[in-house]
């Protein structure tokens, strides 16, 4: 697996599986119904952002992440960074992948933590993942996200240092 900057000609690999998981509504806080120029300008980011994709030696994109500041002025050493795997790919270490990724970006570009600010408590295998890598739950909005199965349930704000 190569992590690399996604190019525009990466967008028509990503918006398949996206649009996807952002029309389930059970893991991100984007609207269900988002439309694919919302969802373009709002992941391909421009530098000092970053976009990247995890590509297999045939050029396929297995997932994606978006990395950002998280905050702005005198918050702006703290980075976020958001992820999406290809449902296909699921379970074969795309995400660890992109998380580590992640965090070594961060840390190059002299950012003092990361944090996530809408985790959602069900997702455990994410919630799994990031606190494998060092994150912690710094607090929970109960019933901050109405999900479509489980109805209310809590938004976790997960953060590590680096």
């Amino acid at each position: 697996m190569l992590i690399r900057e996604a190019e525009a000609s990466d967008w028509a690999q990503i918006w398949p599986f996206m649009h996807r998981i952002v029309a389930a509504g059970d893991t991100f806080t984007y609207p269900a119904d988002m439309d694919e120029k919302q969802a373009h300008d709002g992941w391909l980011l421009a530098s000092p952002d970053r976009t990247v994709v995890a590509v297999d030696d045939t050029g396929t994109v297995l997932g994606t992440a978006k990395m950002n500041r998280n905050h702005m002025g005198n918050a702006a050493h703290i980075a976020s960074a958001s992820y999406m795997v290809d449902p296909a790919h699921s379970g074969q270490g795309v995400g660890r992948a992109l998380c580590e990724y992640s965090l070594e970006w961060a840390r190059d570009q002299g950012y003092r933590a990361m944090q996530f600010n809408a985790v959602v408590e069900t997702n455990t295998r994410a919630v799994r993942l990031y606190e494998s890598l060092g994150f912690g739950v710094a607090g929970t909005l109960q019933e901050g996200f109405r999900h479509p199965e489980h109805g209310y349930v809590g938004l976790h704000i997960m953060y590590r240092t680096l």
